[in-house]
């Protein structure tokens, strides 16, 4: 995979937030989806490529010629964190060296004044609107968050990008309290991870489901 280390520029920003909020897609789907010719598409990916932001199979099982499909790599994360996640990364790897069981404490304590910062908010709303306002603070929080309504009882967070995305990796600690977070301002409601980003998959998305 070639680097080279250039940020994006705005319009290749745009495709590559809408590549990942669809996981992966053609340039053909990009185009409708952006509103911009397919040929201006396939430029913003060939550059994308080569900076080794996106990477690209080929979707066969179809007649004609096989379509190129893309998705995000693990380098387009950094481009929507809104914090310095290096330095979050050492700082925790110090605190390791010091006390391994203080890196546990160090999330539950994040956790615990999100959850502070952030409950006054959703109070007095119905479950829609609790879900709907998390998912805005999750999106300004750089997650790239949207949410699904499944139906009158069960709803679908995704987050297409990760804001902890190096911490998360090294410590998993920072995905269970990204979960937890998420149950504790909807405690009505059973909430489940059900495709995880470490794991290999596009989105972090987690299915809520109303208690009867």
């Amino acid at each position: 995979m070639a680097t080279t280390g250039v940020a994006p520029s705005a319009t290749q920003r745009r495709v590559l937030v809408a590549l990942k909020r669809r996981g992966e897609a053609t340039a053909e789907e990009l185009s409708a989806a952006l509103d911009i010719s397919s040929s201006a598409v396939r430029q913003h990916l060939s550059a994308l490529r080569s900076a080794g932001f996106i990477t690209a199979r080929q979707e066969r099982g179809h007649t004609g010629r096989p379509a190129d499909r893309y998705r995000a790599t693990d380098l387009a994360e950094p481009l929507f964190v809104t914090t310095d996640g290096s330095l979050s990364l050492q700082l925790l790897e110090h605190i390791e060296e010091e006390d391994p069981e203080l890196v546990s404490r160090v999330f539950e304590r994040r956790r615990r004044r999100l959850v502070e910062e952030t409950k006054d908010k959703l109070e007095g709303k119905p479950i829609d609107e609790r879900v709907a306002v998390l998912t805005e603070l999750l999106d300004a929080q750089g997650y790239l968050a949207d949410s699904d309504t499944l139906d009158d009882t069960h709803y679908r967070i995704n987050l297409h990008s990760c804001a902890l995305w190096a911490v998360a990796n090294r410590y998993q600690q920072a995905c269970t309290a990204e979960l937890d977070f998420i149950r504790d301002l909807i405690p009505d409601a059973t909430v489940e991870r059900v495709t995880h980003k470490t794991e290999g998959a596009h989105t972090c998305a987690y299915e809520i489901a109303v208690q009867s």
